[in-house]
């Protein structure tokens, strides 16, 4: 198992560095001028060469990569006061020296990630300040995609070719096609405009839809197209006619009260910034959306694959209860795919859904990139795909060892 997962590391570190490589030369050789985007066109010819030697723009690019490398990595070379040098030793912001020579000195920091163009702040603190927002979207989005994937799959699996498991595939796959534009702008427009305040409901369109599928369901079948015309009908028939009689009763429903808008920290003119929880529910409810169909499908798929296996019906000739042999022999050999699966949206989650964060204002890592790419900001660009590269690398990580205590093979590995 460690020579297993020392194999893994050495792997992400070529990816971690082949991202940096294709990244950095990408960005760098792309068309334009990132200091005439600072500057503007009309800025003095001295102006802009002083600008170009500051964000070092003036030398050859494998130059830039290697020096871009050297900052970059934990054990980086520099030099001691050699006047005019690019690479001298800069102890406030690069931590403290392990080993001083005459003239180089080999320092020990965390990595250095360069300085905005348009703000010269460090990056690293500007995706400190753009990562909580992201982390808590993505967390609350993946802890509830999980959850309902996970007893929706079981109930599809348990409930197969019946009508509940063909809706609730019916809607993952929806689920599964809709884009996170589309899917952002209806969740807001419905939870933000059409429900911010109390709607109406009509009672007798649901009982006449009960109804229905009761008869249906006596002759044998159920057909989903005729029960969403009925539906369809009478809601409409309800809706053109008075509402409130004996015959067509109404349910007041509070509205939501939310804002299409929003961040995880609102700003009050009296008390200043405070959390705001409320902004959270629709952006993680978008979000949710696509991970929950997959994890559904997964689950399903992997808990009727494991249940035709001989040790469950070993289990169940033993006598065992079906929620044991569910949850203690079936639901843990099935986890491998909805792990892997859970892993890599978790990680794209946190790399910053951009439209999400984007149609609902949300300020987060998505929303900072999009800005950046939009001004050739290069090292905030730079800076937040080798971010979102290490978190790749460190949820795939992680999900290894998971492996490993879910499944014994790979431990044996």
């Amino acid at each position: 198992m460690v020579r297993y997962l020392l194999r893994r590391a050495g792997y992400s570190l070529l990816v971690l560095w082949g991202v940096v490589t294709v990244v950095f030369f990408l960005f760098n050789l792309s068309p334009g001028d990132p200091v005439r985007n600072l500057v503007g066109e009309n800025a003095p010819a001295e102006v802009v060469e002083q600008i170009r030697r500051k964000l070092n723009l003036d030398i050859p690019v494998h130059q830039r990569y290697f020096y871009y490398l050297n900052d970059l990595l934990p054990l980086s070379l520099y030099t001691r006061d050699v006047e005019g040098s690019r690479r001298n030793y800069q102890p406030d912001t690069q931590g403290g020296c392990i080993l001083a020579g005459d003239q180089q000195i080999l320092v020990l920091k965390w990595p250095d990630l360069k300085r905005s163009f348009l703000s010269d702040r460090p990056v690293s603190g500007l995706l400190a300040e753009a990562m909580p927002g992201t982390a808590v979207l993505a967390f609350v989005s993946i802890a509830l995609a999980l959850l309902a994937g996970l007893l929706l799959g079981m109930i599809a699996a348990l409930r197969r070719d019946t009508a509940a498991d063909r809706f609730i595939l019916l809607v993952s796959a929806l689920g599964m096609a809709g884009p996170s534009f589309f899917v952002a702008i209806l969740v807001a427009w419905l939870g933000a405009v059409v429900w911010r305040d109390a709607i109406v409901v009509h009672v007798l369109p649901w009982l006449v839809l009960g109804a229905s599928w009761w008869l249906l369901r006596r002759r044998g079948r159920a057909p989903g197209l005729v029960l969403v015309a009925i539906f369809i009908g009478s809601w409409t028939i309800c809706a053109w006619a008075v509402p409130g009689g004996w015959w067509n009763p109404v349910i007041t429903l509070p509205g939501t009260g939310l804002s299409m808008t929003g961040s995880l920290y609102s700003v009050n003119a009296f008390d200043g910034p405070y959390l705001d929880l409320r902004n959270l529910i629709l952006p993680a409810l978008t979000l949710a959306v696509r991970p929950l169909a997959v994890i559904v499908q997964l689950t399903r798929s992997s808990i009727l694959d494991v249940l035709s296996q001989d040790y469950i019906r070993t289990a169940r000739a033993k006598g065992l209860s079906s929620s044991r042999i569910l949850v203690g022999h079936a639901l843990r050999n099935a986890l491998n795919p909805v792990i892997t699966a859970v892993s890599g949206w978790f990680a794209s989650l946190l790399a910053g859904a951009v439209f999400v964060e984007f149609v609902f204002g949300w300020k987060g890592l998505g929303q900072e990139l999009f800005m950046a790419i939009e001004k050739q900001d290069m090292p905030v660009v730079m800076g937040g795909v080798i971010l979102i590269a290490s978190l790749f690398v460190g949820i795939n990580m992680l999900v290894d060892v998971l492996y490993g205590w879910v499944d014994p093979r790979v431990r044996r590995a």
